[in-house]
C-alpha cells in the first residue's frame, strides 16, 4: 500500500492531523487549568475540552458529507487545516479561557468537514477496490496507535521543560502551555502545505463533478442532503451498516458509562480499571488486525453483523462475569469483534457505496458516532443510579447485584438485536446457512475448499500463453488436478476479429470484449473447479487486460476495475505470476497501441501492481528462452504453492 505514492504522502497527512488530535485534547486541558483559577472549574477542564469537540459532530456532521460530495475534497482539507491552525495559534495568543473553549468548538467544526472529505478521498487514491481494507488498517493504526503514542510523548516532552530546568514558575509553565497550542497549530498548517502541493490526486475527481455543474444536474445543498439521507434509508447494505453501528455504538458508550462502578463490582479499584483498559483496546487491536482475515472467509455483507451480533453476545458474558479473568476475556472479545465490525464498515464505505455517495455516508457514520455514544455515555450512568445495588434470589440463594450489570445485559441484547437486524438487512447470500461459513471460518477454512486460481500475466499474449501451459504441464506432474482455464468456443482473438468485421475497434469495445470473455470463462470453468479443489492456471485474468486498457488513456482506470470486478464477480487470484521482460516492438495487431512507448507503460503498470500486493504477486524475469522462463516459473511457483496447500513440493532443478 506504501508504494501508492498519494496514499503514502496523505498517509503522513493523516499522522499529523491525529497527532495533533491528540496533542489538543492534553495540550487545550493543560492550558485551560492554568488560566482558571477555581478548583471546581479545573476538575471540570478535560469533560469541557471534550465537550466543545464533541458537539460540532453532533451539529455539523452532515454538512461535511454534502460538502465533500459536492466540492473539490482537496480543497476543502486545506482550508480545513489552515483554518484549525489559525484557531490554536489564536488561542495561545488571545490567552482567555472563553475563546479557548469557542476556537476549540470551531476546530472541531473544523474536523467534521476534514475528516469525510479525507475518508471518501482514500478509495480513489488506490489502484483497487480490495485494497481499501488494508488502507484503513494503516489509518486505524497511525490515527489510535502511532499518533496516540507521539501526541503524548510530544506534550510530555514540551510540558516538561520547566522540570529540565529546574524552575518551578506558574508564569513560565503558563508560555510552555501556549507553546504546545502553537505547536500544534503548526502541524495542522504544515498539512495544509502537504495537501495542496504534494497530492493533487485528492482532486482527481472534481472534473465529473464539474461536468455536472455545467449540465445544470448539480442539486442544492438541502437537496444533496436530502438525497443522502434517503439513499441510506432505501439502501439494503447502507441501512444496515447504519443500523449495526447504532448498536456497537450504544454498546460502546454503556461500557464507558459503567467503566468504573463495574471494577469496583468486581472488588478492584483502579489497578483493575486499568487492566480492563488495557484488555479492551487489546482486543481492539486484535480484531482490527484479523480482520482481513476473516473477510477472505465471510464476506463482508454477513461479516459486518456477525461481529456485532458476537460483541453483544460477549457483553452479555461482562455482565455476569463472576471474577476478573472471566471479565477480562469477555472484555477482550468485545473489543476484537468491535474492531472487527469498525474495520469492516469503513471498508464497505469505501470499496461498496458509490463516489457520488461517499462523504454523506461517512458524516452521517461520523454524526451517529458522536450522538450515540455521547447519549449512551450520559445514560449509563444514570440508570446505573436507578438500578442501584439489589439483592436477587437464584435458585433460594440470595446474590448482591450491582447496577452496572443489569444496565450492561441491556446494553448487550441492544446490539446483539441490532447486529442481528442489520445482518439480515446486509446479507446477500440467504441461500446458503450462515452456520456452515461460520464454522468453516472458526476452522481456518476460505469459503473455497482447496481451489486454487493462479494467474500469469505479463506484457505479450505470446509469453503468458507458453508459460501459463508449461506452469499446468509442471503442477499436473505433482499429482494434482490442474485446470487450465481457455473458451476455445468464445476466445478474445475470435471476438476481436468479430468487433473489427463489425468496425467496432474502440478501446472501450474492446474492454467490454474481455470482460465478456473472463465473465464467461469464470463462470462456465474457474469457479467450478476451484468448488472442486482442483489448482486454476488462467492467462491474463485481470491484471494484463487493465494494465492496456489504462496505458491507451482513452478510459478511467477505475472505470475498467469495476467492469472487470462485476464480470469475475470480485475474484481474485490466489498467486499472481508476473512475467517481467524489457519491453520491445511488437509486430501491429491492434494498431497504433502496439509501440514500443506502450509496453513500457503496460509493464511499469504491471510492476507498480505487482509492488502494492507483495504477497500475492510472484515476479519472474522473463527475458530468455522459453525453458529458462519455464525453469524459473516453476522454481519460484512450486513452493510457494507447497506453503498454502498439502501439495508436496517436487525438487526443481537450479537455473544457471
Amino acid at each position: 500500500m506504501l508504494a501508492i505514492r498519494p496514499f503514502r504522502r496523505l498517509w503522513g497527512v493523516t499522522y499529523l492531523c491525529s497527532v495533533g488530535d491528540w496533542l489538543s485534547l492534553l495540550a487545550l486541558t493543560g492550558l485551560v487549568t492554568k488560566m482558571m483559577d477555581s478548583y471546581q472549574w479545573q476538575s471540570f477542564s478535560l469533560s469541557l475540552v471534550v465537550l466543545t469537540q464533541l458537539l460540532p459532530g453532533i451539529l455539523f456532521a452532515p454538512l461535511g458529507g454534502v460538502l465533500a460530495d459536492r466540492f473539490d475534497r482537496r480543497k476543502i482539507m486545506v482550508v480545513c487545516d489552515l483554518l484549525r491552525g489559525g484557531l490554536f495559534i489564536s488561542i495561545a495568543l488571545v490567552g482567555t479561557a472563553w475563546w479557548l473553549f469557542i476556537a476549540n468548538f470551531l476546530v472541531g467544526c473544523c474536523a467534521m468537514l476534514w475528516i469525510p472529505a479525507k475518508d471518501s478521498a482514500v478509495p480513489n487514491l488506490l489502484r483497487r477496490p480490495d485494497q481499501v481494507e488494508t488502507a484503513n488498517q494503516l489509518g486505524l493504526v497511525m490515527t489510535y496507535g502511532i499518533s496516540v503514542i507521539s501526541g503524548a510523548g510530544l506534550y510530555s516532552i514540551i510540558s516538561g521543560i520547566p522540570g529540565y530546568l529546574g524552575l518551578q514558575n506558574s508564569n513560565l509553565e503558563f508560555r510552555i502551555a501556549t507553546i504546545a497550542v502553537m505547536v500544534n497549530g503548526a502541524l495542522y498548517v504544515t498539512s495544509a502545505i502537504i495537501v495542496a502541493t504534494r497530492i493533487p490526486e485528492l482532486s482527481g475527481r472534481i472534473a465529473a463533478v464539474k461536468r455536472t455543474r455545467e449540465n445544470g444536474e448539480a442539486p442544492g445543498f438541502f437537496a444533496m442532503l436530502r438525497d443522502g439521507m434517503k439513499y441510506a434509508a432505501r439502501t439494503p447494505l447502507v441501512r444496515g451498516l447504519v443500523i449495526g453501528m447504532i448498536g456497537a455504538f450504544a454498546a460502546a458508550g454503556a461500557v464507558i458509562g459503567t467503566a468504573t462502578p463495574y471494577s469496583l463490582s468486581l472488588l478492584g479499584g483502579d489497578s483493575t480499571f486499568g487492566l480492563l483498559f488495557v484488555a479492551v483496546f487489546a482486543g481492539l487491536a486484535l480484531g482490527m488486525a484479523t480482520a482481513p482475515r476473516m473477510a477472505r472467509r465471510l464476506p463482508y455483507d454477513r461479516l459486518f453483523g456477525l461481529t456485532i451480533l458476537v460483541a453483544g453476545l460477549s457483553l452479555l458474558f461482562v455482565a455476569f462475569a463472576p471474577h476478573l479473568w472471566v471479565a477480562l476475556i469477555s472484555v477482550a472479545c468485545v473489543g476484537a469483534s468491535a474492531g472487527m465490525a469498525f474495520l469492516t464498515g469503513l471498508t464497505i464505505v469505501g470499496s461498496q457505496v458509490e463516489d457520488a455517495m461517499r462523504g454523506r455516508t461517512v458524516a452521517l457514520l461520523q454524526s451517529l458516532l458522536k450522538v450515540v455514544l455521547f447519549a449512551a455515555s450520559a445514560t449509563a450512568p444514570l440508570l446505573v443510579t436507578l438500578v442501584q445495588k439489589r439483592t436477587v434470589t437464584i435458585f433460594g440463594h440470595p446474590m448482591l447485584v450491582d447496577g452496572t450489570r443489569p444496565v450492561l445485559f441491556g446494553a448487550g441484547v441492544i446490539a446483539a438485536l441490532l447486529g442481528l437486524i442489520a445482518y439480515r438487512q446486509m446479507d446477500n447470500r440467504r441461500t446458503e446457512p450462515i452456520l456452515s461459513d461460520l464454522f468453516a471460518a472458526l476452522r481456518g477454512r476460505a469459503r473455497r475448499t482447496g481451489g486454487l486460481l493462479i494467474a500469469v500475466e505479463g506484457d505479450t499474449r505470446h509469453d503468458t500463453s507458453v508459460q501459463a501451459r508449461r506452469l499446468a504441464e509442471a503442477l499436473r506432474e505433482t499429482g494434482r488436478e490442474v485446470v487450465l482455464a481457455s473458451d476455445p468456443d468464445l476466445d478474445e482473438q475470435r471476438l476481436r476479429n468479430l468487433l473489427s468485421t463489425a468496425d467496432l475497434a474502440g478501446v472501450r469495445a474492446h474492454a467490454l470484449v474481455a470482460a465478456a470473455v473472463r465473465a464467461d470463462v469464470v463462470e462456465r470453468e474457474v469457479r467450478p473447479a476451484l468448488d472442486n479443489g482442483a489448482l486454476v492456471v488462467m492467462e491474463r485474468y485481470v491484471d494484463s487486460p487493465l494494465a492496456h486498457f489504462s496505458a491507451a488513456g482513452s478510459v478511467e482506470p477505475r472505470e475498467v476495475e469495476g467492469l472487470v470486478d462485476w464480470a469475475t464477480g470480485r475474484l481474485r487470484p490466489d498467486v499472481t505470476v508476473l512475467l517481467d521482460r524489457m519491453p520491445s516492438q511488437v509486430r501491429a495487431s491492434g494498431g497504433t497501441l502496439d509501440t514500443v512507448e506502450h509496453h513500457w507503460r503496460v509493464q511499469k503498470l504491471l510492476t507498480d501492481m505487482a509492488s502494492a500486493d507483495p504477497e500475492r504477486y510472484v515476479v519472474v524475469d522473463a527475458d530468455g528462452t522459453e525453458d529458462e522462463v519455464a525453469d524459473r516459473v516453476r522454481t519460484a511457483v512450486l513452493p510457494l504453492l507447497a506453503k498454502r496447500t498439502r501439495m508436496p513440493a517436487k525438487p526443481v532443478a537450479e537455473t544457471p
